[in-house]
């Protein structure tokens, strides 16, 4: 049972969790920020950086991916996530609080002041950067020029129908990241899965968003399930399927065999379920398909490793 006090209450955030349950009052609002208790999205993060990291096993002979930079990546994901969600919370907070779904977060709430979540967001940002720097200089460089794309994002839902883009652009980034990690440059590998890995975000983002699209009307925020409307499952047909093969043209790229194709095939069997279940109207099952994106992403990095592992073995 969740001790949850009435003003570290968060609409959309996840009850009974180990932050209600094990973390101290004081440093909840905190672990809100961060969005510790809904772990989907360091997932979603993290599986362009895995999947990199286990092509990149493939085309390097490996039979596994590099465990380290899997840590690595891991520990990256989690405070990465954070502070980007604490510094869209930041530049977000008036829109926050004139919508029902995101008024009661920390920041709008009063839980956290502005100067404190700053403090906050550079400390996790600091930890990120102890992490890029255990890589190669090339890929300290990549990871830095990621944060252009960050610190634009949370502005492009109030300027273009297409945030979910940039959001592709920057959550995909681990797909270079991986690559660059083992190999200190990128080749066509790295760049068809982060355009694969791109289309894969606009996708799920575009099922999220339709859970608030009422809201953002009357706030004037901007989104893909806004554009698309109706024709949302058409729309992520196309996504969908152009992810898979842009996906499948770097597994291609990179020499794979058999077993990554399978785990794509299973990706694509996952995908196409979304689709068939998705109601655009029904909120709850958009945040339900969504989530299962973590899923889709077990199958790709899964066929992956498989096949890394099977050409060890045959060589």
């Amino acid at each position: 049972m969740s001790d949850a006090h009435p003003t570290d209450i968060v609409a959309d955030a996840v009850r009974g969790h180990w932050v209600d349950r094990l973390l101290p009052v004081s440093w909840r609002p905190y672990a809100r920020l961060m969005r510790l208790e809904r772990p989907i999205g360091w997932w979603l993060l993290l599986w362009p950086c895995w999947w990199s990291t286990a092509l990149a096993a493939i085309a390097g002979h490996s039979a596994i991916p590099n465990p380290w930079h899997l840590a690595l990546f891991l520990v990256g994901a989690i405070v990465m996530r954070g502070a980007g969600c604490t510094y869209n919370d930041i530049v977000d907070r008036d829109i926050d609080d004139a919508v029902a779904r995101t008024r009661s977060r920390p920041i709008p709430s009063g839980q956290v002041s502005v100067g404190q979540a700053k403090l906050f967001m550079l400390a996790l940002a600091l930890v990120g950067l102890l992490v890029v720097l255990a890589f190669n200089w090339f890929t300290v460089g990549l990871g830095i020029a990621s944060l252009a794309i960050v610190a634009v994002y949370p502005f492009m839902k109030r300027v273009t129908d297409w945030p979910q883009f940039v959001l592709g652009l920057a959550f995909s980034w681990g797909a270079l990241m991986g690559w660059a990690a083992s190999f200190g440059r990128l080749d066509p590998s790295a760049y068809l899965l982060y355009a694969g890995a791109i289309l894969w975000t606009i996708g799920y983002d575009t099922i999220y968003a339709h859970q608030d699209k009422e809201d953002d009307v009357l706030v004037g925020v901007r989104s893909t399930a806004r554009l698309f409307g109706s024709r949302t499952k058409p729309a992520l047909v196309i996504l969908y399927a152009g992810a898979l093969v842009m996906i499948g043209l770097a597994c291609a790229m990179a020499g794979a065999g058999i077993a990554a194709y399978l785990g794509l095939a299973a990706a694509a069997g996952h995908m196409g379920w979304q689709i068939w279940r998705l109601d655009i109207d029904d909120g709850d099952r958009c945040l339900q398909l969504f989530r299962s994106n973590r899923e889709t992403g077990w199958l790709v990095f899964a066929g992956l490793v498989a096949d890394a592992a099977i050409a060890a073995l045959t060589r």
